[in-house]
């Protein structure tokens, strides 16, 4: 494996906690997919990783509890022929998921008052444009 899947700032993905399981994959590979193990499937405990700062962790288990079977998430990986890029995959996508579902929660927006200029000008155009479409109903004209 290449370095640390990092999630975000200094957190990254501890490789002691990362349980995968391999099993052989359908797709590309021809013959060889008949006799490699390149489905690769990646589980991290959640419920119970002291990697995440804890509301990190709150707020992932919140957002992902659709996702969880008992605290553990689970990724799969089988676009590749090789097991070494489909391992790649997975953490990749995990550590992406995490980082999505640990993110803070985006500030409220804020309401603002349209300038009085801008309502001015928009209904001062609204009326030209009543005007233009009235002038179109050929009334008077016979």
């Amino acid at each position: 494996m290449s370095g640390p899947h990092v999630i975000r700032g200094s957190v990254s993905l501890p490789e002691a906690e990362l349980m995968w399981r391999f099993s052989r994959s359908s797709g590309p590979g021809g013959q060889h997919v008949n006799t490699s193990d390149s489905q690769v499937e990646l589980r991290f405990d959640l419920a119970n990783t002291d990697a995440l700062p804890e509301v990190w962790k709150r707020r992932a288990l919140e957002r992902l509890a659709s996702r969880l079977v008992d605290g553990v998430i689970s990724v799969r990986a089988s676009e590749h022929r090789s097991q070494w890029r489909n391992r790649e995959m997975a953490a990749t996508r995990l550590a992406a998921l995490l980082a999505e579902a640990t993110a803070s929660p985006p500030k409220p927006r804020r309401a603002t008052k349209i300038p009085r200029g801008i309502n001015e000008r928009r209904l001062r155009n609204k009326k030209q444009r009543g005007e233009t479409k009235r002038g179109r109903s050929g009334q008077g004209w016979g």
